[in-house]
């Protein structure tokens, strides 16, 4: 990994991206936020590293993999959002950018999804944007690194 690499990181069930619930979630696949990801971080002359794990070590593992020289990490824990704390340390550990994403408003949902354990250890939000909050976050992520 290098100091050009977009870590995007997807949680549990998000490999369901379109099925699941496409009510709340709409009908793009995790294919379709991959391929709106490379093309972001292509305009920018980034890459994007886009990876998919129902477990929570390994989303841990690959946070400390980028944490120290990736052009920063986008985040969409789902379900570990609101009960990982071990997800929570990993990020505060990291010495690169880190978003939060969220295809739908967490706050506007049920009571348990509402807390994020990430909210204080990221550098900005994307939530309720659909999946093209995957998109704002990696331009967030760019304009950051133009101002470094």
């Amino acid at each position: 990994m290098d100091d050009r690499t977009v870590l995007v990181l997807n949680g549990p069930n998000l490999n369901l991206l379109g099925e699941r619930e496409p009510e709340v979630y709409g009908t793009s696949t995790l294919a379709d936020v991959e391929a709106l990801c490379v093309e972001v971080a292509t305009r920018h002359g980034l890459v994007v590293d886009f990876r998919q794990t129902n477990h929570e070590g390994t989303l841990v593992d690959w946070v400390q993999e980028g944490r120290a020289d990736s052009a920063g990490i986008v985040v969409n824990a789902a379900g570990y959002t609101h009960t990982s704390i071990a997800l929570r340390d990993a990020l505060s550990a990291c010495r690169v950018p880190r978003v939060e994403v969220h295809i739908s408003d967490i706050h506007a949902r049920e009571e348990f999804r509402r807390h994020s354990h990430l909210t204080d250890v990221c550098d900005h939000h994307v939530i309720g944007r659909g999946v093209a909050g995957y998109g704002e976050a990696v331009d967030w992520l760019a304009a950051r690194r133009s101002r470094a």
